[in-house]
């Protein structure tokens, strides 16, 4: 299974916007999204905006990227773009819930 549309243009703006290799953008933004206890695969842009708003600042700072809140508000600005088309990815709260409704029902 591939990656989220917003974990890969992420990273890949990350690549471009920074001193980051792909390896290097990637590793950080997987580490950002496990300490949110997110996986990159089934990753909406909500979710990735509150990341680039609360951990990838740090993140990217402890890489010595310069200005990392500035290029994090530029993500932010840009993840909007993206079309919301993964909306019909279930969060694990909505697959429980479901399971819990077809039980009862």
């Amino acid at each position: 299974m591939a990656d989220a549309p917003a974990f890969d243009w992420v990273c890949n703006e990350l690549e471009q916007q920074t001193s980051l290799d792909r390896l290097e953008a990637r590793g950080t933004v997987r580490i950002a999204l496990k300490e949110a206890g997110l996986n990159a695969r089934s990753l909406t842009p909500d979710q990735m905006k509150v990341v680039l708003e609360k951990l990838l600042p740090k993140e990217l700072e402890s890489r010595g990227v310069s200005d990392s809140e500035g290029v994090c508000r530029t993500l932010i600005s840009g993840i909007a773009s993206l079309d919301g088309g993964d909306s019909d990815v279930e969060t694990p709260e909505e697959v429980f819930r479901r399971l819990a409704d077809a039980s009862t029902g």
